[in-house]
């Protein structure tokens, strides 16, 4: 190669030399995040300080132990668990097999774990519901958990006891649905549980009429629901007892 004795000449033959020199640039980091949630199909609440944990796994090799890509632990208070994965997707063969892996534990005690699974980077969506099965072992929910969620009869409202003949009932399921008959008409809505408080939305129900006695009843239940911040269990009966602001009883149900 011949450059004539020009400044402009000059100048290409040093940046060829510099480019020349300098080594490639690394690939720079690709940052990708993988969402969705962790469910199962027990109706019952985890102990206090449960763990969530869902995992990136490289499990192309049959006969080796899957790799961990990445990994990332939420709070077991709220089922279904929503949960983010983030990765860096130089981490990531095109040839390779990859799946996600959930389980909760509680104080090092596996509970629930993962038995089928949940391949990713097969062209479907980055959100995936991942539903967990209970361990074997131990068919009784721990001992350690009091929880509102169950089905529950109305026993007594606004401190009376409310006519037997009058069936209201309440249930609230793990992830927060409610349901139930207010004594007349069947409702639905959403209940937000953390720790000891619990707060309702407001009812939405059909709009059939009934007798006057049962529907005083029904419109009376709805709006103290709206008042209800706390919730707590009786030792003894095992009834539900729901609790305004300052402490003060609103309504008791027994478990149906």
């Amino acid at each position: 190669m011949h450059f004539t004795d020009s400044p402009v000449s000059r100048r290409a033959l040093a940046a060829l030399l510099l480019a020349t020199a300098l080594p490639a640039a690394p690939a720079l980091a690709a940052p990708r995040s993988l969402r969705g949630t962790v469910s199962y199909r027990e109706r019952m609440a985890l102990p206090p300080g449960a763990i969530v944990e869902v995992k990136l796994l490289d499990v192309s090799l049959a006969d080796a132990p899957s790799r961990t890509i990445a990994e990332t632990r939420v709070s077991g208070r709220r089922i279904p668990a929503p949960w983010t994965l983030r990765f860096d997707t130089r981490q990531i063969e095109p040839r390779h097999s990859y799946a996600l892996q959930a389980r909760i534990t509680h104080r090092g005690q596996l509970l629930f774990i993962t038995t089928e699974r949940h391949s990713v980077f097969t062209g479907g969506p980055d959100n995936t519901d991942i539903w967990v099965q209970r361990v074997a072992g131990d068919d009784r929910p721990p001992a350690a958990a009091p929880s509102p969620i169950g089905s529950w009869r109305l026993a007594s409202l606004g401190g009376k006891d409310v006519p037997a003949s009058i069936n209201t009932t309440l249930e609230i399921a793990a992830d927060g649905k409610v349901s139930g008959r207010g004594g007349c008409n069947g409702f639905g809505g959403t209940a937000t549980i953390q720790g000891r408080v619990i707060r309702f939305s407001r009812m939405v129900s059909t709009m059939m009429a009934c007798e006057p006695d049962k529907m005083t009843q029904e419109q009376r239940f709805f709006k103290t629901l709206e008042r209800v911040h706390r919730w707590s269990l009786e030792r003894q009966t095992g009834r539900l007892v729901l609790l305004d602001r300052g402490g003060q009883p609103l309504m008791t149900l027994t478990a149906q």
